[in-house]
């Protein structure tokens, strides 16, 4: 797992998201942890390092 901090793209704040370096390619949606709104999250993993993070409002 790695833990990866970004700017929520509702409420500007700076969160925190465990990533699991173990897959490749992934995207879900997650709940921002202060404003509780959805973010939908696009990571991309090349040999265990993050490569693209993407963190858009849903």
């Amino acid at each position: 797992m790695f833990e990866h901090f970004f700017t929520c793209p509702h409420c500007w704040e700076t969160i925190s998201m465990l990533l699991d370096t173990g897959v490749s390619k992934q995207q879900y949606i997650e709940d921002c942890e202060v404003c509780c709104n959805p973010i939908e999250i696009q990571v991309s993993f090349l040999e265990g390092e993050l490569s693209d993070f993407q963190a858009t409002a849903n």
